[in-house]
């Protein structure tokens, strides 16, 4: 059974609930509402109760009437701006989900400029119609304070629509959509492989005695999703008291169903809930970025085969290059074994580990796809590979799927000059993999394919 949308928040830990308010438009704004209205209190104890008019010059007080007349036009004006946020806001949601990726939505609210300003539109308008409901029913004909914010916070909502319309065509931009989300990702593998479970690897030798004892016993998942995050450290620290050894036996973001496996795990016979694990566990129905690397992947590839559909070889390849340097952190940071063990060295936690070839192929494979008989696509990808190839130690893993996407070219017709540079990438993809006497194989199964 799945829970409440607010009780939710409730089974998170830190790090996923601050992730997962930030995907909200709503918290940023309540806020700004808060501050709003505790401004709005202030101005009217120091105009009403503190007489702050008193001290200050006739020429710098306003009446009851001109006051009023100001604190009307003024929300006016702020509604006006709200309207026009509002729309500009719409547009570039409109833009993101229809040119690049729906995924991408949550992208752009969860940036904190988008956050900030709708934060400060809401606050100036409750502040300002606080304002306006307090000298409604108010008989007094001398204000500084009232005036003075109300004109300030609207000075303040209109310098932000000005920076909102350049945030918007700003982030637009293909360069900075592709380096956000591949900004996003690396912040993903920094805290979820880095942070979270490096404190935990195993390194060198571990004791693992249980698991040569007894057979699994399995714990079963309550409800279908993705697998979106995993507690690591709290799992060991348990796993440690309990003294059992746990296999996880899905990988982050994989789609599990109801009843089907989540844990195995081999104890010694001690009692201990099984329940406290799942609930270690968070499984939902949507894929978030908070520790799946798969994830950020795919939105990267999803905006490259849009592009690919709307003729657009420039965001290709830039999604290309944020792809490379993507790949290269991943290679990097899934390079240990996925084994966790406890302070004592004790095996605790063993997770199911996806080679760097599967990365690949969820990458650049399905590019590869959709790019048909483009070589001009082919050509990026084996460039990319080759700068792989030098940044990275996953040499054979690379070769093998250069050649197999030189291969599965050979049946398309080339003009010559894409023919060489697709063998002169390829050529550069051997050398730095040493397999140059494959690439001579390669060669020959190409060549027929090009127009001389």
């Amino acid at each position: 059974m799945q829970k409440p949308a607010i009780s939710k928040y409730f089974h998170m830990t830190k790090r996923e609930r601050r992730i997962e308010l930030n995907q909200t438009l709503w918290l940023m704004p309540l806020r700004y509402i808060l501050v709003a209205i505790l401004l709005s209190g202030l101005s009217v104890m120091m105009d009403v109760f503190w007489d702050v008019h008193r001290y200050l010059p006739d020429s710098m007080v306003f009446t009851g009437e001109a006051t009023r007349l100001l604190v009307t036009t003024l929300i006016g004006g702020v509604l006006t701006l709200s309207a026009f946020t509002i729309n500009s806001l719409l547009v570039a949601l409109t833009t993101l989900s229809g040119q690049f990726s729906s995924r991408m939505l949550l992208n752009f609210i969860s940036v904190p400029p988008t956050q900030h300003v709708m934060g400060i539109f809401n606050g100036t308008f409750i502040y300002v119609l606080l304002n306006i409901l307090f000298l409604s029913n108010n008989g007094n004909e001398a204000y500084f304070i009232i005036p003075v914010g109300s004109v300030v916070v609207t000075f303040v909502a209109a310098i932000t629509f000005v920076y909102f319309v350049n945030h918007v065509s700003t982030w637009l931009q293909v360069h900075n959509i592709s380096s956000n989300m591949k900004s996003t990702t690396s912040r993903t593998i920094r805290t979820s492989l880095v942070e979270e479970i490096g404190k935990h690897r195993a390194e060198g030798e571990y004791i693992d005695k249980i698991t040569e004892r007894k057979g699994p016993k399995t714990i079963y998942s309550g409800v279908s999703g993705h697998l979106q995050s995993v507690n690591f450290s709290k799992i060991v620290e348990e796993a440690c008291k309990d003294n059992i050894v746990i296999k996880l036996r899905a990988s982050i973001g994989q789609y599990i169903l109801e009843d089907t496996p989540l844990f195995d795990y081999w104890e010694d016979g001690n009692n201990f809930r099984e329940k406290k694990y799942k609930q270690l566990v968070r499984v939902d129905e949507k894929k978030t970025e908070i520790q799946d690397l798969e994830y950020g992947l795919e939105k990267l590839v999803e905006v490259s085969v849009k592009a690919l559909g709307n003729n657009d070889p420039l965001t290709v390849n830039n999604t290309l290059y944020q792809i490379t340097d993507l790949l290269k952190e991943i290679s990097r940071a899934t390079s240990f074994s996925p084994i966790l063990v406890d302070s004592q060295n004790h095996v605790r936690l063993k997770l199911m580990h996806e080679d760097f070839d599967y990365f690949l192929f969820k990458s650049y494979g399905y590019i590869r796809e959709y790019a048909g008989e483009n070589s001009t696509v082919i050509i990026t990808i084996l460039e990319m590979l080759g700068l792989l190839a030098q940044a990275t130690d996953n040499h054979e893993k690379i070769w093998e799927f250069a050649e197999e996407t030189v291969k599965g070219f050979r049946e398309h017709t080339m003009y010559r000059s894409n023919g060489d540079y697709v063998l002169e990438h390829l050529y550069e993809v051997a050398r730095h993999t040493g397999q140059m006497e494959a690439y001579s194989d390669s060669q020959e199964l190409l060549t027929p394919s090009i127009q001389y």
